[in-house]
């Protein structure tokens, strides 16, 4: 059985990890770390675990290499930067949940994370762990650097047409919603019960953290520099993203144009589902899944495609991602223990 390292076990994508890694028939969970809850069981952390695993959550240290062969860093933005090295110095993998090695220019975290990157020489070795489009380098890979969830659901809609001549990529529009675990689990004013019930509001606007991250992957994919506009959304539910990306076509194509070119660029790819015309992407249809659905429409008057995508941010968006990383890593069939659809109602 693989050893199964969680390092930041009582946040909310940690507890996502346990969930799905407790029905996956490869592994076994050796090591839980948090800091809040040092000592006490998972167990007592989310009740929701009673009679399933009983396992003591201790402090990080990097000695928990030793006793895992897999690492998940489920940690805060800016915690896993000096925690990654030490674990690299043993022959365990790592999959950092964060965003601490998803940026390859170092030079962007003064500007998009206010610190100074330590450990700049790493950031070309750790793979961007987005199976649909790395699965070679995931492969082989020892790190990995898991995409957040707004990219994970802009990219994967876009992917498709930045190697067309089909369309303007200096056009490009995200409106993206997400739910209100996509801010973890610590409480704060942004995510109390009176602050978003009820209520629907735009975050930083021009400004987000993610919006590097999509800008790099889909310039990769292009071959030129991509600058997009973003506009993110908190949206009173505990879980779910959806994001409506609009770009201008530089020539006449109909739904079906389009849809079949989608259906033949993720024919491969199990966990991206392309809908059918007229069809639009629902986080209900993704809920607790690994699936991102993708809908396709072409507004024909202003000659603008408006491509809708869902996932659930824990799932396809953070831990579920990060497990079909590590299938592919160790060598496991992709889906193993990610198969599972949607909750609904």
């Amino acid at each position: 059985m693989i050893k199964i390292g969680i390092a930041g076990a009582s946040g909310y994508t940690g507890l996502e990890l346990i969930r799905l890694l407790l029905n996956h028939p490869e592994v076994e969970l050796t090591v839980l770390t948090s800091e809040t809850y040092k000592g006490k069981s998972i167990a007592d952390v989310f009740p929701s675990l009673n009679g399933i695993i009983d396992i003591e959550l201790q402090p990080f240290d990097s000695e928990i290499a030793k006793a895992c062969d897999v690492v998940f860093l489920a940690l805060p933005h800016t915690t896993a930067m000096d925690k990654l090295p030490q674990l690299l110095e043993s022959d365990c993998k790592v999959i950092d949940l964060s965003a601490d090695y998803r940026l390859k220019n170092a030079d962007a975290y003064p500007k998009w994370y206010s610190l100074t990157h330590t450990h700049p020489e790493l950031l070309s070795k750790v793979v961007y762990g987005l199976p649909e489009l790395y699965r070679e380098e995931i492969k082989s890979a020892q790190a990995i650097a898991n995409p957040g969830c707004y990219p994970t659901s802009v990219i994967l809609a876009l992917a498709p047409l930045m190697k067309t001549d089909w369309v303007d990529l200096h056009s490009i529009i995200s409106d993206s919603k997400s739910g209100v675990s996509g801010g973890g689990r610590k409480p704060s004013m942004t995510n109390a019960f009176s602050e978003v019930n009820e209520g629907l509001s735009p975050y930083a606007l021009a400004s987000h953290r993610h919006t590097p991250e999509m800008e790099q992957e889909l310039s990769a994919l292009a071959g030129q520099s991509i600058q997009m506009s973003f506009s993110p959304h908190l949206i009173p539910m505990s879980r779910g993203m959806l994001s409506t990306v609009y770009i201008n076509l530089k020539k006449k194509l109909s739904d079906e144009d389009l849809i079949q070119h989608y259906q033949k660029f993720y024919k491969d790819e199990y966990f991206v589902r392309v809908l059918s015309k007229d069809k639009f992407a629902s986080t209900h249809s993704v809920a607790g899944s690994n699936f991102c659905d993708i809908g396709i429409k072409v507004d024909a008057r202003v000659n603008r495609l408006v491509i809708t995508s869902a996932l659930d941010n824990l799932v396809k968006g953070a831990s579920g991602q990060a497990i079909q990383n590590m299938n592919i890593m160790l060598g496991f069939a992709e889906k193993t223990s990610l198969q599972s659809p949607a909750i609904f109602p």
